[in-house]
């Protein structure tokens, strides 16, 4: 018991002062930091005393002229400071290259970094100083016993109560010591909010960046989607469906060379080829469904003619692309016409069908229509609001005009990235 009260005080005693070096060392420099600023605005009324109106003006418009185009080295100094002393990385408010000092000066973030090197920081170092030297003052009070022994014997033998003296200035120190640990961490926290605020990037350009950085990563993993459909296909295709066509082939041999097996044993096997050859029926569907070999070898266009050839109605197949996309691209076309074409066969009653693929320019042009009953609506829950989305999720847009009693056209527009 008696040792948990002695750590559980210990922990009290020395709460603010765990850590409190850093926010020393922080503030120290960015008092540095002013005084430097400072040193370049009073270096011509350290070095002369002007005296006409001309020379006044020169000495205070030259210097200040200089602190303002050496403000991005400020920053980038400020900045340092964040990251070193306290692990706070500040975003740098320029994308990308750095503007020049006049083009610097017209930015919005140009002007409230200077709000922050000529009024903020200036304000924050003041206070910084005052904590400063609050550390100081009570440290001195705190050794105040071996001040003491430092003066005369004779003094000391004067002066008998200077001890009561010096336990009260003792108490003061650690009081100061506790105020200048607490005042360390609050103002080095004000001053990564003023510093967020006024060194980093503005809360639009913070936003847009985000909004960046949220579309690279979708199109990273549209493309990872992509590129696990692919390796499925090809494992399938590889693997599983060449099982399946060996399997098929040999219980085909049974069938042909075993000719002395009983009825039922024959049915047995009849049965389980049919059902073999239904097997490799279906996983081809499903292979096509991933993504077809075809696209991948010979382009959207082949693809595309392979889904007409395969509908039960007449489709019409219109491409002009004189080079192709990206992989991702013709995926999602391909997926697009491939739907649509199913939907048209469920569901629109129609006896016809035609697909348009066109590029123009950075756009992919796909268009499906068909002379069915129409009432297409991708607001209805349909398989075309499952198109609607993985078109959208490669800054796609997909229209459809479905008029009650046909005919419905399909449009979508796909960026279209080399």
């Amino acid at each position: 018991m008696h040792t948990t009260a002695t750590a559980r005080l210990r922990r009290v005693v020395t709460r603010p002062f765990p850590g409190v070096g850093r926010p020393v060392a922080f503030l120290a420099t960015g008092v540095l930091i002013q005084f430097g600023v400072l040193f370049v605005l009073a270096l011509p009324w350290m070095l002369f005393v002007p005296a006409a109106m001309w020379a006044v003006l020169l000495a205070v418009l030259v210097p200040s002229a200089a602190v303002v185009l050496a403000g991005p080295l400020l920053t980038g100094a400020q900045h340092g400071r964040f990251l070193n002393r306290l692990g706070v990385a500040i975003p740098s408010p320029d994308a990308g290259r750095r503007p020049g000092p006049l083009m610097w000066l017209r930015t919005p973030a140009g002007r409230q970094q200077l709000n922050y090197h000529l009024l903020k920081g200036p304000l924050l170092s003041l206070a910084a100083t005052l904590v400063l030297l609050t550390w100081a003052v009570a440290g001195a009070a705190v050794s105040v016993y071996g001040w003491i022994w430092l003066v005369p014997l004779d003094w000391r033998v004067d002066h008998p109560g200077y001890t009561t003296w010096a336990a009260y200035v003792t108490a003061a120190g650690l009081a100061g010591l506790y105020t200048a640990a607490w005042l360390s961490g609050a103002l080095s926290r004000l001053d990564v909010r003023v510093a967020t605020v006024l060194l980093g990037p503005s809360r639009e350009e913070r936003l847009a960046r985000r909004i960046d950085d949220l579309t690279e990563s979708r199109a990273g993993l549209v493309d990872a989607v992509d590129a696990e459909r692919r390796r499925i296909e090809r494992d399938l295709h590889d693997g599983a469906q060449q099982r399946l066509v060996s399997l098929a082939v040999t219980l085909g041999l049974a069938r042909a060379t075993l000719d002395d097996l009983p009825e039922d044993a024959r049915r047995v096997l009849d049965e389980a080829h049919r059902e073999a050859k239904e097997a490799i029926e279906e996983l081809s569907g499903l292979v096509r469904g991933l993504h077809p070999a075809v696209l991948e070898d010979r382009g959207l266009d082949a693809a595309i003619s392979g889904v007409a050839a395969r509908a039960p109605l007449p489709v019409r197949v219109r491409a002009d692309l004189p080079s192709r996309p990206s992989p991702t691209i013709e995926a999602v076309a391909y997926f697009v016409v491939s739907e649509a074409l199913t939907n048209v066969v469920k569901h629109a009653e129609a006896s016809r069908a035609e697909v348009t693929v066109e590029r123009f320019g950075p756009t992919l042009l796909v268009v499906v229509s068909d002379d069915g009953v129409g009432g297409a609506d991708p607001a209805a829950g349909t398989g075309l609001a499952g198109l609607a989305k993985r078109v959208a999720a490669v800054d796609g847009t997909l229209t459809v005009d479905s008029p009650v009693g046909g005919p419905t056209v399909m449009t979508v527009e796909l960026p279209c990235v080399p």
